[in-house]
């Protein structure tokens, strides 16, 4: 899973760069994305996580899950050194070194079991959350730079979020049509779709570990707490204290790397069609023609005069000779 995860943020990073970037919450980015072989790739490696992941939540809390996942980023940044020849601070090296220590820390502390089912008023509160952060991409979907990846990363984590929680009881169904008329499984795949479009956004802005470091921490902390507090998550006795221990380390780690975070790669943006307007004009010494005239640009900063002498040419009248046949 963690595997797959890392090469899937690399790989859709790398589409998403090369996509024409956009300031508005456009879901048809998601179509243009689904353009690029590369993006498809990476979500393929994706769609492999997501199964992976599932198969683990069935007899695994998800603070330990969802933790893991956040390991995905130290695959994504080596793989970016290797091949994208990104460079990484040695602050962001360290910090990666403590992503993987508390991962392991988890997975000794968590004690394996099956995840409670939500009821009705659990659905109703996944529909609202799903409505909300709709509500809220919106507005964030405007913000540029590095903070828009944090911010725009930060929101697809809580739809993946909403998608844990909803997988967890979702993946202890008996049958094939339990799980597939399951009202969780719409739930998952609707926020699953969501935070892909607002992971692709937060791609565009600039940085990938940026966005991949804002939706890990947002896609693991509130998992994790709801998953102790609603999924009947449980830690191994007396590894209480690891388990928090490894969870702040691996969280803390993971929001920081958003602190060295920088642009690791040019973005593609829309040509923008200018705004002429034309008027007559004379030119001192020539006739008036209809040809002839000033093209007006106006920008936010400067107008620009830019007069066309002549664009096509002028019908001279043949001289007449006389008849000298006479």
């Amino acid at each position: 899973m963690i595997a797959a995860y890392g090469i899937a943020n690399l790989l859709q990073s790398m589409a998403a760069t090369k996509t024409a970037s956009t300031e508005t919450l456009d879901p048809g980015l998601l179509l243009r994305l689904f353009g690029h072989r590369i993006y498809l790739a990476g979500l393929g490696c994706q769609i492999l996580g997501f199964f992976l992941a599932l198969a683990a939540r069935r007899d695994l809390p998800l603070f330990l899950v969802q933790s893991a996942v956040t390991a995905g980023l130290c695959v994504t940044a080596v793989l970016g050194v290797i091949f994208l020849k990104w460079k990484l601070p040695r602050a962001e090296i360290i910090l990666l070194v403590a992503v993987v220590l508390g991962i392991g820390a988890l997975a000794a502390s968590a004690e394996p079991s099956k995840g409670e089912q939500l009821g009705w008023k659990g659905i109703v509160a996944l529909i609202v959350a799903l409505a909300m952060i709709a509500g809220g991409s919106v507005f964030a979907a405007r913000i540029k730079g590095v903070l828009g990846s944090v911010v725009l990363g930060s929101i697809a984590g809580l739809c993946f979020t909403c998608a844990a929680i909803a997988a967890r009881p979702l993946a202890g169904s008996q049958s094939v049509a339990e799980f597939v008329f399951n009202p969780l499984l719409f739930l998952v795949i609707a926020n699953s779709l969501t935070g892909q479009l607002l992971l692709g956004l937060a791609m565009q802005r600039g940085s990938t570990n940026a966005a991949v470091a804002g939706m890990d921490a947002a896609g693991a902390i509130p998992a994790a707490v709801l998953g102790l507090l609603v999924l009947g998550d449980r830690m191994r006795p007396g590894l209480e204290l690891l388990a928090v221990v490894g969870f702040v380390v691996t969280m803390g780690a993971v929001i920081a790397l958003t602190r060295y975070a920088e642009p690791q790669h040019e973005l593609v943006v829309e040509p923008v069609p200018i705004p002429l307007r034309r008027t007559s004009a004379t030119v001192p010494g020539l006739p008036p023609h209809p040809a002839r005239g000033v093209a007006e640009c106006s920008t936010a900063t400067a107008k620009t005069h830019v007069t066309v002498a002549l664009q096509r040419p002028l019908t001279r009248p043949q001289p007449q000779h006389a008849d000298v046949s006479s």
